[in-house]
Formats: structure tokens, sequence, C-alpha cells
């Protein structure tokens, strides 16, 4: 048996924010829509740099308000990248924390994503 990385759903409520957050701000990859007809909720799979997420309007797919910690290797240069892109709802900073530095940026739709990258001991 073998267990595969989990794929988190995040429950969103606007495509058009969606797409602005998680492509056009974080950088991430559209790599597929469903929905099940004509002016049905949309679910989708963005993926980035080994991570994938999947993005759902559908009530009951997940919880607004959720949290996500994302591990990351050299969180200065995502702190730069995102920086540079000047998002206007978003302006994160790096935090200093017991178990190593933290950039938590909260998406439109209440949702926590928190890119850590671990102090080595």
């Amino acid at each position: 048996m073998k267990l595969s990385a989990a794929i988190p759903i995040i429950r969103i409520f606007s495509v058009d924010k969606a797409k602005e957050f998680y492509l056009d701000f974080l950088g991430f990859t559209l790599d597929w829509e469903h929905r099940f007809g004509e002016d049905f909720p949309l679910y989708a799979q963005v993926t980035r740099s080994g991570l994938t997420l999947h993005l759902s309007e559908h009530h009951g797919d997940a919880t607004p308000g959720s949290g996500i910690f994302i591990p990351v290797e050299d969180i200065v240069a995502l702190h730069k990248e995102l920086h540079a892109k000047d998002y206007r709802y978003a302006k994160p900073s790096i935090e200093t924390v017991d178990w190593g530095r933290l950039l938590q940026i909260m998406d439109p739709f209440g949702n926590r994503l928190r890119f850590c990258e671990t102090s080595e001991d």
C-alpha cells in the first residue's frame, strides 16, 4: 500500500476572484475545470511546483475559513514574487515563529494559506 499526498479542497464563491487570486497572484496553473452542465458550480484543479489544490463552488465540498499548511523552500523568494505583483487585497509579510518562517495569506473566501519554511535545528 502507498499513500500519496493529500489534495486540499478549497471552497470558493466566485470563479473570477478565485482565478485572480490563485492564478494571477499566487502563480498556480489551471489544470482542468469541471461542471456537470450549464450554470452548474465549478470544480477545478490548480497546481504550482508540486502543490495541487482543488477549488470548488459546490456547497458541502469544503468549509470556508479553513487553513492549509504548505511547506516551502526559499520563503524570501516567494515573498518577493508576491510583493512584485502588488495585489491590492493581500500584502503578506514573513513572520518568524518557533518552527521557522511563516507567510500567511487569506484568500478572497476566508481560507488561510500558511506557507512555512521550517527551521533546521
